[in-house]
């Protein structure tokens, strides 16, 4: 793609660019990118004529490696796929295998599973949205957001041990049970978030260069979207209904009452909008998974080695903090998966990214390129 890119820059011995135009890159090392990420970027002036992501430098082969480890083994590799959004991750292979083998995790495993997920939601948009207020120039909803999310991860920490990769969500059900002091602190926790996201409302939604910074900007025209596999907040910012946790149940998000968030302009303000509400549904979503809790086991009984039929397939999908997060797996009768693949909402959602900043000034792509919440090891795995 480079070269490509770069063998633009003569035709027939001249010059094909004019006095004004030139080529620059962004990253792999801009502070602003959200991971490793190059961007090279064709400009007139300030004003953007391509844009060409350029991958290949965090590049780890998860899908490979999957295929080589027995398919609880491949559990901790699937929390470096979204570091951000690991439980997601965690969840939808989880949820892949179990269909493969038909293993049915027990009712309080999948309560727990929906909080733990919901809470990661939350940690996932709380990043999110400091880093894509950092991008365009404000930096106290980065250090807002951040103070939020440390606590979301005191209650991770308080279950497994971990804050960042957690290797909780297991096949068949959970790693461990939580703690009796977990409810109350959770809840206590909800109780303090709630208002926080007014605050984050007050400081932002309405803020004169906020507005001017995200209002109209990189539109997504809803068929645009669909066509280029555009999902999750991204797309729903569109007007488009695409939320698997309302077309697809799964767990048990067909016994709560949530809110499909969705705005219709298609523009970095409607993508920024939907995940903000979308926090609100998240706590909503906590609140009645705790009221639904019951005590029982936290794990289904399974064989020693788990082995998938032979010739069996399957592909299974969530909804994770980015959007569909699907797993698709084929089995062979051993103990490892003979094909593992994941569609990760990042990658078709980078490849828009072209199109949206076609026309608009190069400080722009930042506020684009954050809109899109998009994290490379999706892209680059």
């Amino acid at each position: 793609m480079t070269d490509l890119l770069l063998s633009q820059v003569k035709v027939s011995g001249e010059s094909q660019f004019g006095t004004d135009e030139y080529v620059v890159n962004l990253g792999p090392q801009h502070p602003a990118t959200h991971g490793v990420l190059r961007l090279i970027v064709k400009l007139d002036g300030e004003t953007v004529k391509e844009t060409v992501p350029i991958l290949g430098y965090l590049h780890r082969s998860i899908e490979k490696i999957c295929e080589n480890r027995t398919y609880p083994q491949c559990i901790t590799y699937t929390d470096r796929i979204d570091y951000v959004s690991a439980m997601s991750v965690n969840l939808a292979f989880a949820i892949a295998t179990e269909k493969l083998m038909n293993i049915q995790s027990p009712a309080r495993a999948e309560w727990l599973r929906m909080i733990f997920v919901e809470l990661q939601r939350l940690a996932s948009h709380l990043l999110w949205m400091g880093a894509f207020a950092g991008d365009i120039g404000a930096l106290t909803p980065f250090l807002y957001g951040l103070r939020e999310r440390e606590r979301i991860l005191d209650l991770f920490e308080m279950t497994c041990g971990q804050r960042l990769t957690y290797n909780y969500i297991r096949i068949g059900g959970v790693m461990i049970d939580i703690l009796p002091e977990f409810v109350p602190k959770c809840l206590a926790f909800l109780d303090y978030f709630e208002p926080k996201i007014d605050e984050y409302e007050d400081l932002l939604t309405y803020n004169p260069i906020f507005l001017e910074r995200t209002k109209g900007v990189g539109v997504i025209e809803s068929e645009f979207g669909i066509n280029a596999g555009v999902c999750g907040p991204s797309l729903r910012g569109s007007g488009i209904a695409c939320d698997v946790r309302k077309q697809q149940p799964y767990l048990y998000y067909d016994q709560v009452k949530f809110e499909e968030c969705i705005e219709t302009a298609g523009d970095c303000w409607s993508r920024y909008k939907v995940r903000m509400r979308e926090m609100r549904e998240s706590v909503s979503i906590i609140r009645q998974s705790l009221e639904r809790l019951e005590p029982g086991p936290i794990e289904a009984k399974m064989p020693p080695v788990l082995k998938a039929p032979v010739n069996s397939e399957i592909y299974s999908r969530i909804e994770s903090s980015r959007g569909e997060m699907g797993v698709y797996l084929v089995g062979d009768g051993t103990a490892k998966p003979w094909k593992a693949k994941f569609r990760c909402a990042s990658f078709s959602n980078l490849y828009v990214l072209d199109q949206l900043t076609k026309g608009w000034k190069v400080a722009d792509i930042m506020a684009v390129l954050g809109s899109l919440d998009m994290i490379v090891p999706e892209v680059d795995r």
